[in-house]
């Protein structure tokens, strides 16, 4: 019964609302202009983050079967390319959290496009599984979800985070009345 109820309460519905925004701005990157998505990106991303450490714990669903994924590797290129397009030379940046980076003599290079596209790829499943209205399935998927923000995407979430704040303040990139236009 607890495990029917974190399916539906405040926490776990306003990180399904969140998640949708997140994946909007993915899928939307081209009609963006580089101003527009860093801006939202350092709004939305931290609510993002908040959102998936409330969420509530489940059990390991004891029935779980194989979960169907919706985003493909061709979904998840598309989304890439078109970030690291956009973010053009304000798309790499050192990494400092790579779990190799104590044995590197040389800094690790990332990219936001591959963290973000990353995320996207297991929010985007994880919305398509919600959306299913299957209990079961639901159950499995905000486990899943829970799992992965833990020990893979929040991670990479943060990361991202901290290099689209390093491009949206810098003095690169200006607001222009044309970003206006765009929404």
């Amino acid at each position: 019964m607890e495990n029917r109820k974190a399916l539906f309460e405040k926490n776990t519905l306003e990180f399904v609302t969140v998640t949708l925004e997140f994946c909007a701005l993915m899928e939307a990157t081209d009609r963006h202009t580089l101003f527009e998505f860093v801006d939202k990106g350092v709004k939305i991303i931290p609510l993002l983050y908040l959102k998936a450490a409330m969420l509530p714990t489940v059990e390991d669903p004891e029935e779980a079967d194989e979960l169907d994924y919706f985003i493909t590797e061709e979904t998840y290129e598309v989304i890439r390319a078109r970030l690291a397009t956009l973010l053009g030379e304000h798309d790499s940046y050192l990494e400092t959290f790579h779990p190799d980076i104590e044995y590197s003599d040389t800094p690790i290079a990332t990219t936001i496009s591959e963290n973000l596209a990353d995320v996207y790829q297991d929010l985007g499943n994880f919305v398509a599984l919600f959306r299913q209205e299957n209990e079961t399935v639901m159950r499995q998927a905000l486990y899943a979800c829970n799992e992965n923000f833990r020990l893979y995407w929040g991670q990479k979430l943060l990361n991202a985070l901290r290099a689209i704040h390093s491009v949206r303040f810098s003095d690169e990139i200006q607001y222009s009345p044309e970003d206006d236009d765009n929404e």
